[in-house]
C-alpha cells in the first residue's frame, strides 16, 4: 500500500467537512437575508441622504411615534388597486404621515386587466390633492397581477391615459413604479418625462436605457421600529429641493 493510497481518505473527509461547511454558511446566509438581519444593498447615507418606506395594510397598525427614532424623510402609502379596491388602512396611514411631518404621498397598484381611465377614477376619489404632498404614484410590476390579453401598444396606451388623468387632477406629474421585469417589457424609453421609482433589492439601479432613476426601493424586508412586519427601504436620488419639486405646489 503505497503513502498516496493512505492519504487519499484523509483528504475525502477534509472536503467533505469543507462541503458541510460551506452548505451550513450558505443556509446560514440565506436565512439571514430571509429575515432580513442582513441585506444586500446598503447605499450611503453621504450619498442618498433622503430616505423613505412605502407602506401598506401589510405592515398592521404603525405606531408612529416610534418610528420618529428612523431616518425617514418621506413616506408612499397604498391608497387603491384595480377600479375599486380601497387600502383599508389607507386614510389611517395617511392622516398619521402628515402628522408626523413626513412628505407623504399614495400609491396605486396598476391593474393590467382594468382600464387605466377607470384606475384613475379610483385613485382620484380616494386620494386627496394637498399641496406639499406627492401626486399618487402608480405601482407597475408583474406580481400579483391579473391575466389581460392585450398588446404592448394597448398597455402603453391605457397607462398614458391613467398618467394624464392623475396629472390633470393632481396638477403634478406622478412618479413611476416599476419593477425591473416590467421596466425592461414596457417602459423602456417610455414615459420619459415621469419620475422613475425603480425596485432593485440586489444592486444600485442601472436602467437599460441609460435613463436617471428619482427613487430606488433597495430593501423589501427591513426592520424599523414602530413597525412590526417586514417593510421596504427606499432612497431618493437627489436634494430636499429635488423632493419637494415632485410635490403638489398649490
Amino acid at each position: 500500500m503505497t503513502e498516496k493510497t493512505l492519504q487519499n481518505p484523509l483528504l475525502t473527509k477534509k472536503w467533505i467537512r469543507a462541503l458541510i461547511g460551506l452548505t451550513l454558511l450558505v443556509g446560514l446566509c440565506g436565512l439571514l437575508l430571509f429575515y432580513g438581519i442582513i441585506r444586500f444593498n446598503y447605499p450611503s447615507l453621504k450619498a442618498y441622504p433622503i430616505r423613505g418606506i412605502d407602506i401598506s395594510h401589510h405592515q398592521g397598525v404603525i405606531n408612529w411615534q416610534k418610528l420618529q427614532n428612523e431616518n425617514i424623510d418621506f413616506v408612499f402609502i397604498k391608497a387603491t388597486e384595480g377600479g375599486d379596491f380601497v387600502d383599508p388602512t389607507f386614510y389611517a396611514n395617511w392622516d398619521s404621515s402628515l402628522a408626523n411631518g413626513y412628505v407623504t404621498g399614495a400609491y396605486h397598484f396598476y391593474r393590467l386587466c382594468k382600464t387605466g381611465k377607470e384606475q384613475a377614477a379610483n385613485v382620484i376619489a380616494t386620494v386627496p390633492r394637498l399641496k406639499g404632498c406627492f401626486a399618487p404614484a402608480i405601482d407597475l410590476e408583474f406580481g400579483g397581477n391579473c391575466s389581460h390579453g392585450k398588446s404592448e401598444k394597448q398597455i402603453i396606451s391605457e397607462i398614458q391615459d391613467f398618467m394624464n388623468a392623475i396629472e390633470k387632477h393632481y396638477d403634478q406629474r406622478p412618479v413611476i413604479y416599476a419593477t425591473a421585469e416590467f421596466y425592461d417589457t414596457y417602459l423602456r424609453n417610455q414615459f420619459t418625462d415621469y419620475p422613475i421609482w425603480i425596485r432593485n433589492i440586489y444592486r444600485k439601479p442601472n436602467l437599460p436605457d441609460k435613463r436617471d432613476w428619482t427613487f430606488w426601493q433597495f430593501a423589501n424586508r427591513a426592520h424599523l421600529k414602530g413597525i412590526d412586519s417586514y417593510v421596504d427601504l427606499n432612497v431618493m436620488n437627489g436634494s430636499q429641493e429635488d423632493l419637494m419639486n415632485l410635490t403638489i405646489a398649490n
